[in-house]
């Protein structure tokens, strides 16, 4: 079993790009190159966190399940932002550019990365990503990530924070199920609640959840579809970006005194 991605015909990530299988490795070689890929992702994480610091850049990492409306919750949310913040969209899928062309019609520039086999993004494919991206000062930065509850919760994209969306068509238990997910996450959007009446799943359960794997964990229900609770999201989203520009803001003041100390 791929201790990355968990499937049971065991592979592992032999490249940080793509899905391959070794049944003849051991399962201690599986795990020295897991390691091994591991962290030299880290390391170009490393490199783009420092560039999105560098030029105070707010950068999202959005994860989920295939189908739970991430597209449509990132869409409505550069609908409401555009004209007010910088922004930019890195889109991640296995194939197609559907969801980028979804997001250039709203007048956002869109890089589209298609993975092929690869089940997540990798810190170097959103490295290169940046290159064709003209992307402002003190922007804000969403990566769309592949649909996946499992592998991209293992992959650092140098992101400052991460986002994973969870509909309410999906059930209740998704966070024990994929607790890595769940964990690593800043905040958990419930989406779609207008289809509550529709569906058995357990709002408070799914809290109590998540808040079992990740008690610091954030939490916001809304309806992308609806618009119904996306003005708490556009809020967070403005606090959280205006608390980093701050301390950017801070920082340099504080590098500026030292060295107007220095020279005095």
């Amino acid at each position: 079993m791929c201790g990355v991605c968990g499937c049971g015909e065991g592979a592992a990530h032999l490249e940080g790009h793509s899905h391959s299988h070794a049944p003849d490795l051991s399962q201690a070689r599986m795990i020295q190159i897991e390691q091994d890929i591991l962290g030299k992702n880290d390391r170009y994480a490393r490199a783009n966190r420092d560039h999105f610091i560098r030029h105070g850049q707010f950068v999202l990492n959005l994860v989920s399940s295939p189908g739970s409306g991430k597209t449509t919750l990132l869409t409505a949310t550069l609908n409401q932002l555009k004209g007010a913040i910088p922004m930019a969209v890195i889109e991640g899928d296995q194939q197609t550019s559907v969801d980028a062309e979804r997001i250039r019609a709203t007048g956002i520039q869109a890089v589209q990365i298609n993975t092929g086999k690869g089940c997540h993004l990798d810190a170097h494919m959103v490295g290169h990503a940046l290159d064709e991206l003209n992307l402002e000062a003190n922007s804000l930065l969403f990566i769309e990530n592949v649909g996946n509850l499992v592998c991209p919760a293992a992959f650092d994209l140098g992101e400052t924070l991460r986002v994973v969306i969870l509909s309410v068509t999906e059930g209740d238990d998704k966070p024990l199920k994929y607790p890595d997910m769940f964990a690593g996450a800043h905040l958990m959007l419930l989406n779609k609640i207008d289809l509550l009446p529709h569906v058995d799943f357990d709002v408070e359960k799914c809290i109590d959840h998540a808040r079992r794997v990740n008690p610091d964990i954030q939490i916001l229900a809304l309806s992308a579809r609806t618009g119904d609770g996306l003005r708490p999201w556009l809020e967070w989203l403005r606090n959280q970006r205006n608390a980093l520009l701050n301390a950017r803001i801070a920082q340099l003041e504080t590098q500026m005194a030292i060295l107007k100390a220095r020279a005095d």
